[in-house]
């Protein structure tokens, strides 16, 4: 299929919402889902779209498009297609959600996805966690996780990350400073200063940051958070450190990780693709090819089976 007619076909208007219900519908109907037809009819629209595939959905026959596709599906491949089913934010909401209901907490979760997020991204799942749930994701969090993780995350949902692209030279130096005096021995009462720094700064302002207190320290960053900090909260610290440097490569190397040796983490390479893919998709392909010697479709290829490859293949067409 060549680029220009997929690039026309993400494109369609109004009237194509009511066509794309009746082609899930009638996919859902008799004997047998046409499963087929569902991947064509996601993969091949925007999220925005999904939105009013989903609204002519319910207008017409009065009934939830998920309940329907719920109905008749099962497993990864179903799960992939609620994701899909989700504007991202409301999606990313679920999953935090889910990470913090009930016993135990899935920090992992909470991390890559605040740790990671634009200033709007984290606006919009906050706006997401309460009108689905009707809950503060704020409060969750706070009442879910504990000390410094606690106060990194806090301060990350502030979602006032400086987004300029200025550098000043000055501030980095000071900045490289304060961590290096604050990594030194003194670690735990200073945390205030890499919690500043790393949830506040602009990405380009860290990148002056880290080399300035590789100058000063004569070793990077990450191996002085790796020496001084463990657990949660050095995942943390590491995962705003790898999106400052290199977003696109933090998600090749987490889809690289959920299908590495035995058993593939099908929820992150479905949380990843779908999430990322109206925004950096294309980088992330890129990053991946460039990291790991092959394509990620082909990665993907290798390690999935069945509709549920053939949709996260179409997304990654």
């Amino acid at each position: 299929m060549g680029s220009s007619h997929s690039a026309h076909k993400r494109h369609h208007h109004g009237s194509d919402a009511e066509r794309d219900a009746k082609k899930i519908h009638s996919a859902c109907k008799g004997a047998g889902t046409n499963e087929k037809k569902i991947i064509e009819v996601l993969s091949s629209r925007t999220s925005e779209q999904r939105q009013q595939i989903k609204q002519k959905y319910k207008e017409l026959y009065s009934k939830e498009m998920e309940e329907d596709l719920k109905g008749d599906l099962s497993g990864n491949f179903e799960k992939a297609v609620l994701a899909l089913l989700d504007l991202p934010c409301e999606y990313e909401a679920r999953e935090l959600r889910r990470a913090m209901k009930g016993a135990g907490t899935d920090e992992s979760l909470l991390i890559e996805i605040l740790c990671t997020r634009s200033n709007k991204e984290i606006v919009n799942i906050k706006e997401a966690y309460k009108r689905l749930f009707d809950r503060d994701l704020e409060s969750d969090v706070k009442s879910d996780t504990s000390g410094s993780l606690r106060k990194i995350l806090v301060m990350v949902l502030e979602a006032t990350r400086d987004e300029t692209q200025q550098v000043d030279a000055e501030l980095a130096e000071q900045d490289a400073s304060d961590l290096y005096k604050a990594g030194e021995g003194r670690w735990g009462t200073e945390e205030l200063a890499f919690n500043v720094v790393l949830a506040k700064r602009s990405y380009s302002q860290l990148r002056a940051t880290f080399q300035a207190y590789e100058k000063v320290c004569g070793k990077d960053i990450e191996e002085s958070i790796k020496s001084e900090t463990s657990g949660d909260l050095e995942k943390a610290y590491l995962t705003l450190i790898s999106c400052a440097k290199d977003c696109p490569g933090y998600f090749a190397t987490l889809l690289h990780k959920s299908m590495k040796g035995a058993g593939t983490d099908e929820e992150t390479l479905i949380r990843v693709l779908v999430t990322r893919a109206e925004s950096d998709l294309p980088a992330i392909k890129e990053k991946f090819q460039l990291m790991y010697e092959k394509p990620l479709a082909e990665a993907v290829r290798s390690d999935t089976s069945g509709d549920f490859r053939k949709l996260l293949l179409a997304i990654l067409h």
